[in-house]
């Protein structure tokens, strides 16, 4: 990789960091605070109050990495649209939830629609854009299968899918923001090795804001990232999947996040069809604070789980 690349995550990382020592006093002043659901965890009432919406410094960082290296490539525009789109969704169910005081911000019908309009304009811009063949290819192998019109749902549930799963992984200090520097930086890794240079700085300048980011997130957390960092965390990487054409690897590069939104799904299937819940909480990670892990564990058990499937997904694509 080259330094200039690096470069690039550096540059994110510090201004990730002093965007932050201006931003969490701003968050504390205008009262921007994590209100903390009453069926969560007991251990996790001392964080109510805790500043919200740190997604939005993290991503003023990036904006001006992006801007200040001029990397103005039609990809990475396509995947600025999908980040900052989804940013913007989350900050107004950050908004509402900090101005109502509740944990309940838009709607789950409101959120899907927006979540529907930017992963299907970003499906057009891909393939009318870019170029992009509307088939899918599959992970370790050579096969490309067309599916035609079909490809527009299959994004929309890759975009949807992802951005919930970022979405509901930010439930611990530092969890859901460790998670994106180790699978972004694999992502960076695949797009280096791949030729795809310009999508490779993207990556590398959200590793940089989400590594920043940790400063400040890591236990005790000082600020959460909120929605609006989560979605957009989430968004940007099925953006990065799409554009390279990687959206079933994924499932590998990502998986702590699909652990996640599976352990939701199961949790909500088996409770209606048998009454009977699998885990003691979803997603999965307040499982094992209610089995008694502390949450500094658990967080770095589900980051070294992560770090495998990442590595491990690397080797035998490129061995």
């Amino acid at each position: 990789m080259e330094m200039m690349d690096v470069w690039y995550l550096v540059e994110a990382a510090v201004l990730t960091i002093l965007l932050g020592i201006a931003a969490i006093p701003l968050a504390r002043k205008y009262k921007a605070r994590q209100s903390i659901r009453e069926e969560g965890p007991k251990s996790h009432r001392v964080k109510a109050g805790t500043p919200t919406m740190g997604g939005l410094f993290m991503l003023l960082a990036a904006l001006l990495v992006i801007v200040g290296n001029q990397l103005f490539d039609p990809p990475v525009l396509l995947l600025v649209l999908i980040t900052f789109g989804h940013a913007l969704l989350g900050f107004l169910d950050d908004f509402i939830k900090a101005e109502k005081k509740r944990n309940l911000g838009l709607t789950a019908k409101q959120k899907m629609l927006g979540q529907l309009i930017l992963s299907i304009a970003f499906c057009f811009g891909c393939v009318e854009y870019l170029g992009l063949p509307t088939s899918i290819s599959i992970p370790f192998t050579a096969m490309d299968i067309s599916i035609g019109w079909l490809y527009y749902p299959f994004v929309v549930l890759v975009v949807v899918g992802a951005s919930n799963a970022v979405n509901l992984t930010d439930g611990l200090d530092g969890l859901a923001a460790g998670c994106c520097v180790i699978a972004f930086s694999a992502y960076a890794l695949f797009c280096h090795w791949s030729g795809m240079d310009d999508v490779g700085a993207f990556a590398l300048i959200i590793v940089g804001c989400c590594a920043g980011f940790l400063v400040y997130n890591y236990h005790p957390a000082k600020i959460f990232m909120g929605d609006t960092g989560s979605l957009a965390l989430g968004g940007a990487i099925a953006g990065i999947s799409v554009v390279t054409r990687t959206e079933l690897l994924l499932v590998f590069l990502g998986l702590i996040f699909v652990i996640e939104a599976l352990s939701v799904i199961l949790q909500v299937a088996s409770f209606q069809l048998t009454g009977k819940r699998i885990f003691k909480m979803s997603p999965i990670h307040h499982h094992f604070e209610l089995c008694g892990w502390g949450e500094v564990r658990v967080v770095w058990t589900f980051w070294l789980v992560e770090l495998l499937a990442a590595g491990v997904t690397l080797f035998f694509l490129f061995r």
